[in-house]
């Protein structure tokens, strides 16, 4: 397999941008289970397709498109093409999106992304522009663009997001059910005794859980499951303790579910989070050295847009991505697919 049709992904903070979370990845048979974050997602597609589920169905984004998720929204991801998709990722917390909201526009509330997938080729070469200065330690170019970039997508696809109220029986029910799972999360009961201890069916409580949370409990449980273990991980945690802490059977059965929900294996996501000063100065390639063909050609469609001061030759600048990281080993490659 030549170099272009390898796997690789790199999961990493700028410690000048904090609250903020950064990767840049090519995947080819990659597949994202049902999952959420805790932050938004913004990412820019540069090359290929990325097909995920969103909602009531399938969407897609391919070169020059963003897919965009608000936090807390399940949703999944796999390829659209034969050849995959590559791209690179923002994810501000609600907090930073929050803070740039009040400060730029009038969206009254919580601000988010009306529509999942947006054409805009320019907003995309603005993203990948955020990981590069951070590559090239440059925190007020990297915090600017950020900033302009998410200003745009708030008037460009900005919206109230509505408020989850927990109005009925069935959601009642469900955030019990929540919580239980919370609290037990390293020996959960089953599915019969959680109705049990609610007072109510299994199917019922099944069908209550799914309507609240987009899921099913078991499904839901995987994602807190990682979530936590990255909390642990981000703590200093040993891959193979945090498994074991949030509930997972061993650390191989945490490497398949955290690499199908965050997109890299546990043990490369924690060397990173740990030489976040280190990743300033590690260029993984030169910039402009991968040709970005298919968002060159997207663009001609699009046209050129307002470019916030960008000159004409830094508005045409493709996305530098690079070779494997040196923390994806692959001692920490996941296993086979989990059941």
């Amino acid at each position: 397999m030549t170099e272009s049709r390898k796997e690789r992904a790199r999961h990493w903070q700028y410690d000048e941008l904090p609250g903020v979370d950064l990767l840049r990845a090519r995947y080819i048979r990659k597949t994202f289970v049902r999952h959420t974050h805790e932050h938004f997602v913004i990412a820019a597609i540069a090359d290929g397709v990325e097909v995920f589920h969103h909602g009531s169905g399938d969407v897609y984004a391919g070169a020059g498109a963003l897919a965009l998720v608000n936090p807390d929204t399940p949703h999944t991801g796999r390829a659209g093409v034969p050849e995959g998709w590559q791209y690179g990722a923002v994810y501000p917390s609600p907090e930073v999106v929050a803070a740039i909201a009040a400060e730029t526009s009038t969206l009254r509330g919580t601000p988010g992304f009306v529509t999942p997938v947006l054409d805009d080729p320019y907003t995309v070469r603005l993203v990948h522009r955020v990981l590069r200065a951070t590559d090239e330690g440059n925190a007020l170019a990297a915090d600017t663009l950020l900033r302009v970039a998410v200003t745009r997508l708030l008037r460009l696809n900005g919206g109230t997001l509505p408020r989850r109220e927990v109005r009925t029986a069935g959601a009642r029910m469900a955030a019990r059910a929540r919580a239980v799972l919370e609290e037990r999360m390293a020996a959960p009961p089953t599915l019969e005794r959680l109705a049990a201890e609610l007072g109510t069916s299994p199917f019922a409580l099944l069908r209550a859980f799914r309507d609240t949370y987009g899921m099913p409990p078991h499904t839901w449980l995987t994602d807190a499951r990682v979530r936590r273990a990255r909390r642990l991980l981000d703590a200093g945690t040993t891959p193979s303790e945090a498994a074991l802490a949030v509930g997972f059977t061993d650390q191989p059965h945490l490497n398949r579910h955290f690499s199908r929900i965050v997109g890299v294996p546990p043990g490369a996501y924690q060397r990173e989070r740990k030489n976040v000063q280190d990743a300033r100065d590690r260029l993984l390639v030169p910039s402009r050295t991968w040709q970005w063909n298919g968002l060159q050609q997207h663009s001609q469609t699009y046209g050129t847009t307002q470019t916030y001061g960008t000159t004409a030759e830094e508005s045409r600048t493709a996305p530098s991505y690079g070779t494997r990281s040196a923390s994806e080993s692959p001692s920490d490659s996941p296993g086979s697919p989990s059941e």
